[in-house]
């Protein structure tokens, strides 16, 4: 399986979480890791650093597209955008995986999220504009679970599918696949 970060691994534990032939984490994978780890602090890490320690999830949004991309090819998919304001208040440590989960819980019992749909995090610390961010693969540092966030880049689906028919197509020659 390939990771968020485009390098392979082989990690069964993992398979839950990222959809076939997807690098994007969903919300089902993230709160299936969690659940393991309810009383560990959640952290996020973007643009270099750690979230501050009362950070709010701000906004859960759920949304279904429909889109033309540039090759005029007709697109569709389930997408849930996860708000976080990183702001800091001294009475506050980070907020445990079980309270992110219980929001999660909440905004489902009200809104309904397809728990397979492309997961993106919107941050801002009420200064600087939101930005987009993909999640990697939890993982468990210094007694929390850490998710790392890498900014969403723009990308052209019609190109990202030729090279990645050219990459089967070259595997396949060399491996007599």
């Amino acid at each position: 399986m390939v990771g968020p970060d485009n390098t392979e691994f082989d990690h069964p534990e993992f398979d839950h979480i990222l959809p076939p032939g997807s690098a994007d984490i969903t919300i089902e994978g993230l709160l299936g890791f969690l659940s393991a780890h309810g009383e560990k602090a959640l952290v996020f890490v973007y643009d270099g650093h750690a979230v501050r320690s009362g950070y709010h999830v701000t906004e859960v949004k759920a949304g279904q597209f429909a889109a033309l991309d540039c090759g005029a090819n007709p697109e569709s998919w389930s997408e849930i955008f996860v708000q976080l304001l990183d702001v800091d208040e001294a009475e506050r440590t980070h907020m445990p995986a079980a309270r992110f989960s219980a929001i999660i819980r909440k905004v489902t019992e009200h809104v309904g999220l397809d728990h397979s749909a492309k997961l993106t995090f919107e941050v801002s610390d009420g200064v600087r504009p939101m930005q987009l961010y993909s999640a990697a693969l939890p993982e468990i540092v210094a007694g929390t679970v850490r998710v790392d966030l890498s900014p969403r880049p723009a990308s052209c689906k019609p190109r990202d599918r030729w090279l990645e028919a050219q990459q089967k197509a070259s595997v396949s020659c060399c491996t007599g696949n």
